[in-house]
């Protein structure tokens, strides 16, 4: 993949946190499916309670795009699992769409999980790309 494709996939899962999905160069959402829609919404849904999550060091961003718990928090467990279910959906989608088979879709991953380890709040749990588990500074 060219960085002008992965450039392009970065720029859209950024819009896809938000809940905004339009074209970006060659890679785009080009059918908002029933599927699509509904893992954005419960993205939207379930924010307030992942950011809870975190900050109590119950769950934190992993290096391949998903949430892993990380404590015993009573609930924690269903939330990783519905949230990673709705990630999934969502970058099966453009990969499917955009044509870019398994190794899109793992890139589609590596992206997503760069962009979450940006975005995490000072203290948050994040997994470096090589595997190690850190707070972010």
């Amino acid at each position: 993949m060219t960085l002008r494709q992965r450039s392009a996939i970065f720029v859209l899962l950024l819009l896809f946190q938000t809940g905004v999905a339009f074209a970006v160069q060659n890679y785009d959402l080009k059918e908002m499916t029933p599927a699509v829609q509904q893992a954005i919404e419960g993205r939207k849904a379930r924010f307030a309670q992942l950011q809870q999550l975190k900050r109590a060091g119950s769950i934190g961003e992993g290096n391949k795009g998903y949430v892993e718990a990380l404590g015993t928090l009573s609930g924690a467990e269903q939330s990783v699992a519905a949230e990673n279910q709705d990630r999934q959906a969502i970058y099966q989608a453009i990969a499917d769409q955009n044509q870019l088979g398994a190794e899109g879709l793992a890139e589609i991953q590596r992206i997503f999980a760069e962009v979450q380890r940006g975005k995490a709040q000072a203290g948050d749990l994040i997994q470096l790309p090589m595997g190690e588990w850190i707070k972010k500074g």
